[in-house]
């Protein structure tokens, strides 16, 4: 797994959220916890990201909406009969 910038704003939630649970219970599991969520929520994202870029692939059409085969618009750049 990969660290990205925005990773940060996940790290410090989930801490925020262990120091919340250390008065109720041990250390050790809110620790554990913090770190389940964690990689949970590292994992959802990336299973989400690899089902968006091969349902996207390489992109949609700015005037049609279609979706883009060989860097060209099946719709827009059909070629025109004369």
């Amino acid at each position: 797994m990969s660290f990205e910038k925005r990773d940060l704003i996940l790290v410090a939630g989930v801490c925020l959220l262990m120091l919340g649970l250390i008065p109720f219970m041990k250390t050790i599991y809110a620790v554990i916890i913090a770190a389940a969520i964690f990689f949970g929520i590292k994992v959802f994202v990336r299973s989400r990201q690899k089902y968006l870029k091969s349902k996207i692939g390489e992109g949609f059409c700015a005037n049609c909406g279609e979706k883009i085969i060989f860097k060209k618009c099946p719709n827009c750049d059909k070629p025109e009969k004369i």
